[in-house]
């Protein structure tokens, strides 16, 4: 192709030694006289060898890094891995902790994340990453469809400008995509418990929360049938705790995903100091998020809006995290589990035969407590399948008792619909009774004294839930 190019350009300047006009030799070639006079200048510039094709490829790449960068992000590289290695500084290698050792070394111009990474595998000096030989294993798993059926919680560790190192607990509820977060300077089972209690604050009670399994969510991996801080607080408040599978990160896949945004909106081309620094940008990334409308799995909706549609159950305003110990109280804790080679699966740090099943197929276990006793039930599927087979049960030691749920709610009472919100209710003493019963009871005068304390109730408590959502709004 390019020989073609180049004996028309000959052509050309023959034509024009020739005495033909500009003009008469583009008609001839069919060409813009423009482009014979670029040949022709070109020409006579630089002669014959001037009508060859050049390169298009810029004398100086816009993007390359410049030799002295490249050298200054391998040396950091070596540095990290060193003082990792021994145990002097942190175990974090990666591009973002080059650059921001770059940063402080007045490295200019400051390279990007995947400038940095770029150079390192050129460089030799990253691993590639090692391929799983193990087939995929199938787990149960729920099927919401609806906002407030199923939270994930997870923790995404970051560093602050200083080195010290923070957890930052996430939520998201599945169905509605409407996200929360806080970061601690630790993971421990408080901090866990003291997270959930702000996501039941603000984005209500799910039926299922679940988590993976750290030590901070599961209580540990050392004593045998414990039952920890988080999971007695989930049994108080009336949510159901699902442990994930080991090392399975994808059974938690919808807050593992929005990590990433929160990652890149949040932590990526910001240095933040500390706690109070992530928790400001944080809050205005979450509020932004709630109101997005281009999230491909709600149809035009936002966040908010959807998750909006119904009203949870939230912790009442008074709740404070209890520092005693919680007793266990009715209610029920799941665990996603793998089938191991000896038939067993491991839960609560204790390993269960599961019978009818292979090595290697995903089960799911639920610890169910009641005033009777717990039992410790295996199954083939999650509780919202159709098809469900129960596989094996245990009884499952207990060394205190199971107290039936508080008396005195913890949640705040669902909010009533525009009908029942226009009817008053009867005080929480009283028998259901019927309308042909009730004129037995009371006289008419009676009646409208008591129809009348119900309606100053029901305006009393209605304006505090109004004037709480205002303040929320406001703060």
């Amino acid at each position: 192709m390019k020989d073609k190019y180049l004996a028309e350009r000959k052509l050309a300047v023959m034509q024009l030694r020739q005495g033909k006009t500009v003009t008469e030799v583009a008609q001839s070639l069919s060409r813009h006289p423009n482009w014979v006079r670029k040949w022709q200048k070109r020409f006579e510039t630089e002669g014959w060898s001037g009508l060859k094709e050049r390169t298009r490829a810029p004398k100086k790449p816009k993007h390359q890094l410049l030799p002295e960068v490249r050298a200054a992000i391998c040396q950091t590289r070596l540095e990290l891995e060193a003082e990792a290695a021994l145990g002097e500084g942190l175990k974090y290698i990666g591009g973002r902790a080059v650059r921001t050792r770059l940063k402080q070394k007045r490295v200019k111009p400051l390279p990007s994340v995947s400038s940095i990474e770029r150079t390192l595998r050129e460089a030799g000096l990253t691993r590639p990453k090692a391929i799983s030989s193990k087939s995929e294993i199938a787990y149960p798993r729920l099927q919401p469809t609806q906002p407030h059926q199923l939270c994930q919680v997870d923790i995404v560790p970051h560093f602050l400008q200083g080195g010290q190192r923070v957890a930052c607990f996430n939520a998201l509820d599945v169905v509605s995509r409407y996200p929360t977060g806080k970061p601690f300077a630790r993971r421990r089972s408080q901090d866990a418990a003291g997270f959930l209690v702000h996501v039941w604050e603000e984005m209500g009670i799910a039926r299922y929360t679940q988590v993976d399994n750290e030590a901070c969510f599961s209580g540990g991996a050392t004593h045998p049938y414990v039952l920890g801080k988080v999971v007695r607080l989930a049994l108080a408040v009336g949510t159901e705790l699902v442990f994930s599978p080991v090392r399975h990160p994808e059974s938690n896949g919808f807050v593992e995903r929005f990590h990433q945004d929160y990652d890149r909106h949040v932590w990526e081309d910001t240095y933040l100091s500390d706690l109070a620094d992530v928790d400001k940008q944080a809050v205005c990334f979450f509020g932004l998020y709630r109101q997005r409308q281009d999230h491909k799995r709600l149809q035009g909706k936002s966040p908010g809006e959807l998750h909006g549609l119904s009203t949870p159950r939230k912790l009442a305003l008074d709740f404070t995290l209890p520092s005693e110990k919680q007793p266990l109280r009715v209610g029920r804790v799941h665990f996603i589990r793998r089938v191991q080679p000896d038939r067993s699966v491991r839960v609560l740090n204790v390993n269960w035969l599961v019978p009818h099943r292979e090595p290697d197929q995903g089960v799911w276990v639920t610890l169910e407590f009641q005033v009777s006793g717990a039992t410790l039930s295996i199954f083939d599927a999650a509780p919202d399948a159709t098809d469900r087979i129960c596989l094996v049960v245990y009884p499952f030691p207990l060394n205190e008792p199971v107290v039936p749920p508080p008396q005195k709610s913890v949640h705040l009472e669902k909010q009533p619909t525009p009908v029942e919100a226009s009817q008053p209710k009867l005080p929480a003493a009283w028998p259901p009774l019927s309308p042909v019963q009730r004129p037995t009871l009371v006289s008419s005068s009676q009646r409208l004294v008591q129809v009348g304390e119900r309606l100053f109730l029901s305006t009393v408590y209605h304006t505090a839930r109004l004037t709480r959502r205002v303040f929320h709004t406001m703060f």
